[in-house]
This record gives C-alpha cells, structure tokens and sequence, in this order.
C-alpha cells in the first residue's frame, strides 16, 4: 500500500534533503475541513491543496488530498508499478508532496519560496518521479511521450484568476523546458549519469536562479 511518507522518502532522495517533519502526520481528507480551513476568495474545489497560515514564526500546514484520491492511491500503489491507470492520481498526490517538502525544507533554512517557486519545483518533480520510478520498472526504458504527457496540452481550471493562470502557464513553460533538457542531457544516456547533481543543484536554487540554470543548462548541458 502506498504511504505518502514513502513517496516524500523519494523525494528527499533524489535531492538529498530530509526535515524533521513527516507529510502523513499533515493529511486531511475530508473536504468540509478544506473548506474551514481555506475559506476566503480565492479558494477553490481542488483534489489536492496545500494549506498554509503563518503566525508570527510559526508556520501551519496541512496537505488536503481527498478520500477518493487516497483509495485509488492505496488500491494501485505507483510506487511499485506506475502506468497509465494510475499516473493522473500519482501525478496529484506527489505535486502536494512536492508543495509540502519544498516549503518545510526551505522554512527549515530561513529561506521563503513564492508560488511560482512551488508550481514550478512540482512540475519539475512530476516528471523526474515518474520517469525514475518508471526506469527502474522497466529495466531502466523510459518513454519518450512521458514529457509530452505531462506538459503538452495542460488543461487549468477555468475559474482562475488572470495572474494565477499566468503563474500555472510560467511554471509549465519553464518546467517543460528544463524537463526536456534533463531527457535529452541525462535520461537518454544509459544511466542518466549527472542528473542527480544537476537536480540537486537546480533544487537549492530560488526563483531568478532556478530560470537562470534553464538558459544556462541550454547552452552548457554538463556544467
């Protein structure tokens, strides 16, 4: 069965990053919660949300992932085999991991993170889990449609507002861009040698940095 906290271990290894905090011990699933918990203008009916109030230094969250995603999430556990059936709830379920990890980890080194940072840090994630997890079920083959899965025809909620849809546009462009460089760079050379350096290096970056590294990466794969 699937944990979440086994999915947040994967996390942690690819970029070598471990907090003190463990996402299970966050969940809510049930949505009138959500709900008292994110109740002002802009909240939104969504499968999966991030939740965060700061008070002074203290900072509260909690990771609201609803009860049917958890099933299908239990019942066809990615970890040990991920496939078309299961990638859209996978795919849901690590994007709020990755939200919860990315933000506690740079909280833990007095480090604040914007939104664009969060999406963009997700979608980054959604394909290197999905294409190392893949890699090792399959003897190390990932498919070449997994990037176009995952970034070409992004469908968001219509009801967004005009600058939190450009927020979603930016983080998939910019995302999709360093995604395909990492495939052609790493993932098509056998053993993917570097990516994990350059990973770990691209986590640890903030915001004007992490675009930087996409141009620079374009013209210097291996730097």
């Amino acid at each position: 069965m699937a944990g979440l906290r086994k999915i947040q271990h994967h996390l942690e290894r690819i970029y070598e990053v471990t907090v003190d905090e463990d996402v299970d011990q966050f969940l809510i699933t049930e949505a009138a919660l959500a709900r008292h918990y994110d109740s002002g203008p802009s909240a939104r009916e969504t499968p999966e949300k991030l939740l965060v109030h700061q008070e002074s230094e203290t900072l509260n969250l909690a990771l609201y992932l609803d009860a049917a995603l958890m099933e299908r999430l239990h019942a066809d556990d990615p970890t040990l085999h991920l496939h078309d059936g299961n990638l859209g709830t996978f795919w849901t379920v690590l994007e709020g991991i990755s939200h919860f990890l990315y933000l506690v980890w740079n909280a833990g080194h007095g480090r604040s993170v914007t939104l664009f940072e969060l999406e963009l840090q997700a979608e980054v994630d959604k394909f290197v889990v999905a294409a190392l997890l893949i890699g090792r079920q399959c003897g190390g083959r990932i498919p070449s449609a997994l990037h176009q899965r995952l970034f070409a025809r992004p469908v968001f909620d219509s009801t967004l507002d005009h600058a939190t849809l450009m927020r979603y546009h930016r983080a998939n462009h910019y995302a999709s861009r360093y995604c395909a460089l990492l495939q052609e760079h790493f993932l098509k050379r056998r053993g993917g040698t570097g990516i994990f350096k350059e990973l770990r290096r691209f986590y640890r970056l903030m915001h004007r940095k992490k675009l930087d590294r996409i141009r620079t990466l374009h013209y210097a794969p291996c730097a």
